[in-house]
């Protein structure tokens, strides 16, 4: 999602007003940085080109239920994960208002909720990473489709 409106210590009930719209986010994790390299989550989310975000903003108005999306992710056209917002564990609302306990949140910030089970790391019996010339495709029911190809990362 994306804030619109900024604040502090935001209420769940006043937390949705918040909100200007909603978008799909490609959750993309370098397992190398979290696992090999001793890593933490934010080590592996922040590598340049990940978090693709779009392709479009859609408004709260144009979404009744922001928690009963279809999400869908495939890698060269094998489904990975196909899941739904209904399944969150923590509801848009709770996550704006705990994340305003501990920052202000700012017009234009970009939450991002995580990702549905079907992680390429647990899959058994054994992990599936991405390789270099793999197509991602990954959707978010009513906000839209995104494709992506990996390249091996060059120093």
């Amino acid at each position: 999602m994306v804030i619109g409106k900024g604040g502090r210590y935001i209420d769940e009930r006043d937390a949705l007003s918040h909100v200007a719209g909603y978008c799909v986010i490609n959750d993309v994790s370098e397992r190398e940085y979290q696992i090999e390299r001793g890593g933490t989550w934010d080590k592996g989310k922040g590598c340049d080109t990940f978090g693709p975000t779009g392709p479009w903003l859609v408004t709260p108005d144009e979404i009744p239920d922001p928690h009963a999306l279809r999400l869908w992710l495939e890698v060269d056209g094998k489904r990975y994960q196909d899941g739904s917002t209904s399944t969150m564990i923590f509801k848009i609302p709770h996550i704006i208002s705990y994340l305003s306990r501990f920052m202000s949140l700012q017009p234009g910030d970009v939450i991002s909720t995580g990702t549905p089970s079907g992680v390429g790391m647990g899959q058994k019996p054994q992990p599936v990473y991405l390789r270099a010339g793999q197509t991602i495709r990954l959707g978010i029911e009513g906000l839209g489709e995104q494709q992506q190809r990996t390249v091996e990362e060059t120093p």
